[in-house]
């Protein structure tokens, strides 16, 4: 046996977009489920919910709204305009471009040596002359007395 419907979605000339609930589920348990999904009631008008802001996404928004519910279990009925699956899904997690792990590859293969590169052999370095190293000289010696020096 089908469920009967508990939510009916819509859009309203004067409030926009607009959810009510039917006799099926409690007035408190509905008040409960389209403030969470950002709906507000509206003013004069008992049981009518209008989508807070709906000049922000707002036909992404109330489509979102009827997943979730149908997600939950309710029956949702929904103008052809507001249906879920004529929207995208939420958005997904950008896919890494792999340039991080391109870098930290090349880097380790840079630090390593290949079988194939030429080692060079102790008669093929190229000599160098040698540096001579100069040693500054030395201060004399203090004198060793028992008192401080300056």
């Amino acid at each position: 046996m089908p469920l009967s419907d508990h939510f009916r979605f819509g859009a309203h000339p004067a409030h926009g977009f607009v959810a009510a609930a039917t006799a099926n589920i409690p007035a408190h348990l509905a008040d409960w489920f389209l403030v969470r999904e950002q709906f507000e009631p509206v003013p004069g008008t008992p049981g009518l919910y209008r989508l807070t802001r709906p000049e922000q996404d707002g036909i992404r928004r109330t489509r979102q709204a009827v997943h979730d519910l149908r997600r939950h279990g309710y029956e949702v009925q929904a103008d052809y305009a507001l249906a879920p699956g004529r929207s995208a899904g939420p958005p997904q997690p950008v896919a890494r471009n792999g340039l991080m792990e391109r870098r930290n590859r090349v880097a380790q293969a840079a630090a390593t040596r290949s079988p194939h590169q030429r080692t060079v052999g102790p008669a093929e370095r190229p000599s160098f002359p040698a540096i001579a190293t100069v040693t500054p000289p030395r201060p004399p010696a203090a004198a060793t007395a028992g008192g401080r020096t300056r």
